[in-house]
């Protein structure tokens, strides 16, 4: 006994200096939402060939969602380019607001996969009450980073984020 305990104190110890990053890192949650054509489509399903996944909430009532979504629009095919990234958008408007979203997005001609939540399953899921809210998952589908609002200029440090994921680097901003 008084060889087991100096042994079981060092294991808890040990495994306590486990990095926080690693402890954080869930996948993501398996929910129904809808694509732009009304198909249910089961969020377990987003892949990118193990490159990096952007997935953004937000509605076609929220300004920072726009502000924010217009500048990624703006350097979608440089990041793509220089990391893989696929953004992937949530709409959180609900059943009464839905059909305004595909109008708005081809409004907009953003080049995002576009989803609807219209009962806030995956919202609820993903545990995100404001928005923009936007999580970062890497090549395991786990998420690695997450931030909500926004300010002009976010989009550059997201994109030294976004280097980092896609080289398999831990995230140092």
């Amino acid at each position: 006994m008084k060889r087991i305990l100096p042994l079981l104190i060092l294991t808890l110890v040990t495994a306590s200096f486990k990095p926080a990053d690693e402890a954080k890192k869930t996948l993501v949650p398996a929910s129904n939402i809808k694509n732009l054509k009304g198909e249910v489509v089961n969020t377990s399903t987003f892949e990118n060939g193990g490159k990096p996944i952007l997935i953004n909430f937000w509605a076609t009532w929220c300004k920072p969602c726009i502000l924010e979504l217009t500048a990624w629009n703006n350097v979608y095919d440089d990041w793509k380019k220089a990391t893989g990234v696929k953004i992937i958008t949530v709409s959180v408007d609900d059943a009464r607001n839905a059909f305004k979203v595909a109008p708005f997005i081809n409004g907009k001609r953003w080049d995002f996969e576009v989803y609807i939540d219209e009962n806030s399953e995956f919202k609820r899921a993903m545990n995100v009450n404001t928005c923009p809210y936007s999580f970062l998952i890497d090549k395991d589908g786990k998420i690695v980073w997450m931030h909500n609002s926004y300010a002009p200029g976010d989009e550059d440090k997201l994109f030294e984020v976004l280097k980092q994921v896609a080289a398999g680097e831990q995230i140092t901003r």
